[in-house]
């Protein structure tokens, strides 16, 4: 019998679990498109919804949510939903999880992450999301390299997590090993999880290894590369994907499921999130030659501006981090 990718949990160190494969709600250009989406997920039994404040996805996935609810597929309790707090929102983590909570509809998330280790100048309503000067710089409210503000703000989830029903575990995402080890030496719970650009061509063997050692569980983003899934398109890929007969989708999952990572794909087509959900059983060498790729030629995706200084290796554009090289 076939392994079905939805069928993997991860336990993370706080006693909670987390499903292995989850559904990445980074919003296409018509946003009311996440609807559908989130519904096809979970009836093809996904129970993990990701999401964040600041991807403006959250009423729909609210609007999916109570129709589940209403319509008995799934309930709440069966669900792990993530969502996370902006850096523009840094002052005010509780206000935005609030927000959150309002327009998904329930009670509570199951996971809150920071969503980068940075303090933008954002407003009491955390706008702009992305306040830029006159030069089209970001504006800051603390040096991205040295500043100690961004732990403030993970103290800030560590309160809720404590004094409210809110949310069941607190993490962190786009945490360098260097910010992780600031991060460590003055938590009071460590993150159960750290989300970052993952795939094939950016293995960071050194950042999951720091984290498995930590007890951190890392769940992969962009798995698929980019717009138009580069990732898919590599020959190894390919090949495996004939010689299990499967999707290549499934292959570049499947990569982080057997590596005890979760995965959140994001896709426009319904019909590739109902049927991605396989789970081809690599082996340890067919997952050696996947991260292989990465090692030899390492490439991201994702090269935001406030990535800049973080400390990530392969951050195109980022002159600010080389002090962590």
């Amino acid at each position: 019998m076939t392994k079905l990718a939805t069928e993997t949990r991860f336990k993370l160190h706080d006693g909670h679990e987390i499903p292995g494969l989850g559904l990445g709600t980074v919003p296409p250009e018509d946003k009311s498109e996440i609807v559908q989406q989130v519904i096809t997920a979970v009836k093809a039994e996904y129970r993990h919804i990701d999401t964040a404040w600041y991807y403006g996805s959250e009423p729909y996935i609210g609007q999916a949510l109570k129709q589940l609810f209403d319509e008995k597929v799934v309930t709440r309790e069966e669900l792990f939903i993530t969502s996370k707090v902006w850096p523009s929102f840094w002052h005010s983590p509780e206000k935005s999880l609030d927000t959150s909570l309002k327009d998904l509809g329930v009670d509570y998330v199951d996971l809150f992450l920071q969503h980068w280790p940075i303090c933008l100048h954002g407003d009491e309503n955390g706008l702009p999301t992305a306040p830029k000067d006159k030069d089209g710089n970001l504006v800051y409210d603390d040096d991205p390299v040295d500043g100690k503000k961004y732990l403030e703000v993970y103290h800030e989830l560590e309160r809720i997590r404590d004094g409210t029903t809110k949310v069941r575990s607190i993490g962190v995402a786009n945490y360098s090993i260097p910010k992780l080890k600031e991060l460590l030496a003055v938590a009071k719970h460590k993150p159960v999880v750290n989300q970052v650009e993952l795939h094939p061509q950016l293995p960071q063997k050194e950042l999951v290894k720091f984290c498995t050692e930590n007890q951190i569980h890392v769940t992969a983003y962009s798995p698929l590369g980019s717009t138009g899934g580069p990732v898919l398109k590599l020959p190894l890929i390919r090949k495996l994907a004939q010689s299990y007969n499967v999707t290549e989708n499934e292959i570049a999952l499947a990569y982080h499921i057997l590596n005890s990572r979760s995965v959140i794909p994001r896709s426009s087509n319904l019909e590739r999130i109902k049927t991605i959900i396989r789970l081809p059983q690599l082996t340890k060498e067919e997952l050696g030659e996947l991260d292989q790729i990465g090692i030899d030629h390492p490439h991201r995706y994702i090269n935001d501006s406030w990535g800049y200084g973080i400390g990530f290796k392969w951050w195109e554009g980022d002159t600010l981090s080389k002090k962590f090289d």
